[in-house]
């Protein structure tokens, strides 16, 4: 067991760290740290990873990798709700030593607890579904959208931040989980993918000659 003392100094640490994140906003990129912590941006995104994952992968693939993605979406949600009520960590934008230490605050505050983000989690997951997903494309190389969408990823976690609802450990943990469920998710989806579309059929063993006798 860690220590309640340990626990501590890490929380200071935090506090302090997330102080300094979040006094680097300025008037000019509010909006933006805003835009960006909106799930309701993140619609436009959705659908034209779906449109693209149709084009390139065809229906049957293209349904697998999206529910991969709207699984890990969930399961994120679900491990992120129950972490929040056990471990029962205030958001910064109700701490009074983060208030009093200038914290920025530019969304309601919302739910008390904020112990991990599922901002990062979704965010993080939906892009390594994605990033999977698009692997089964052999005839094109992705590497343009898997740097866009871990930077995607990075705004939209860092903005919780920014917005003062979420500690930067939060962000840490939550990418972490969102990785793992996103990587474990993916890589099932591949695996059926494989298994059941990409599959080819074995070749029959050619007949064998029937014996032929002479009298």
């Amino acid at each position: 067991m860690v220590s309640a003392s340990v626990i501590d100094s890490l929380h200071r640490v935090d506090q302090e760290l997330t102080l300094s994140v979040n006094s680097l906003s300025a008037p000019w990129s509010d909006g933006f740290w805003t835009m960006m912590s909106d799930i309701k941006f993140w619609i436009p995104a959705y659908v034209l990873c779906a449109f693209f994952l149709f084009r390139h992968l065809g229906w049957k693939k293209a349904l697998f990798v999206l529910a991969s993605a709207a699984l890990a979406f969930a399961l994120c949600d679900q491990v992120s709700n129950l972490v929040k009520h056990s471990v029962s960590r205030l958001r910064p934008c109700y701490s009074f030593p983060m208030l009093d230490g200038g914290l920025n605050v530019l969304e309601k505050r919302g739910g008390f607890y904020g112990f991990f983000s599922a901002h990062a989690a979704n965010a993080f997951a939906f892009a390594t579904c994605m990033i999977l997903g698009f692997s089964n494309d052999k005839s094109h190389s992705y590497s343009a959208f898997n740097a866009c969408a871990l930077i995607w990823a990075t705004l939209v976690s860092i903005s919780r931040v920014f917005v003062g609802k979420h500690y930067l450990g939060d962000i840490l943990v939550g990418t972490l989980v969102g990785i793992t469920i996103g990587y474990l998710i993916g890589s099932l989806s591949n695996y059926l993918i494989r298994r059941y579309i990409d599959r080819v059929p074995s070749p029959k063993a050619p007949a064998e000659p029937s014996p032929s006798g002479s009298l």
